[in-house]
């Protein structure tokens, strides 16, 4: 792997100016990512749920139609969901888009080589599954048109976005996983939250 941006600058870039954008995180290293760009109530943190980002992010895309689900996974966590991405396609949500942060490492048992440091094309995979949107971002010059792409494409959208491979310094959203619920419902569904 080539690879030249940093993982913390990815995700920062893709959540800045984000408005009301509903963003669910994959498991470890894309959650602390998205809370060190900044804690938000419509970020939806997955802990200890490995594989099920996509499908998280499927239900809240087909449940909230009028709105834009971005899901921020990892190689690792996605290689272990990856009919998630089938499923996906079938349903075809509008407003979904999908981005895959590949450091072609498992970051949460030992940085491990993954499967696509060994040459597993997840955005072929992607196209292969019926998401006819799929790209692989290796530049940082791709990035505003990688943002443009998880707010505005009109169609379920996939990216997988090569980085560097890199431990960092863990920077934690909150853990309860009640909290997180109902502080997510309440940012998403206002009074409404309370009666449903």
């Amino acid at each position: 792997m080539s690879a030249s941006m940093k993982r913390r600058d990815v995700v920062s870039t893709l959540l800045a100016n984000r408005g009301d954008l509903l963003v669910v995180t994959g498991l470890g290293s894309t959650t602390w990512d998205a809370a060190a760009a900044g804690d938000h109530p419509l970020t939806f943190p997955l802990w200890g749920a490995m594989g099920n980002a996509v499908m998280v992010g499927l239900g809240l895309a087909l449940a909230q139609p009028q709105r834009r689900v971005l899901v921020i996974t990892g190689d690792g966590e996605l290689l272990m969901g990856m009919g998630s991405l089938a499923t996906a396609a079938v349903q075809q949500p509008a407003n979904l888009s999908i981005v895959c942060i590949d450091n072609e490492h498992f970051g949460e048992t030992g940085m491990q080589r993954t499967h696509t440091a060994h040459g597993v094309d997840l955005a072929a995979i992607a196209k292969a599954c019926g998401i006819q949107h799929a790209r692989v971002v290796r530049e940082a010059s791709e990035l505003p048109a990688l943002v443009t792409d998880t707010r505005t494409h009109p169609g379920l959208f996939f990216a997988q976005v090569k980085v560097v491979a890199e431990k960092l310094v863990l920077t934690l959203p909150p853990r309860d996983g009640g909290l997180l619920k109902a502080r997510f419902r309440r940012a998403l569904l206002g009074e409404l939250a309370d009666t449903q």
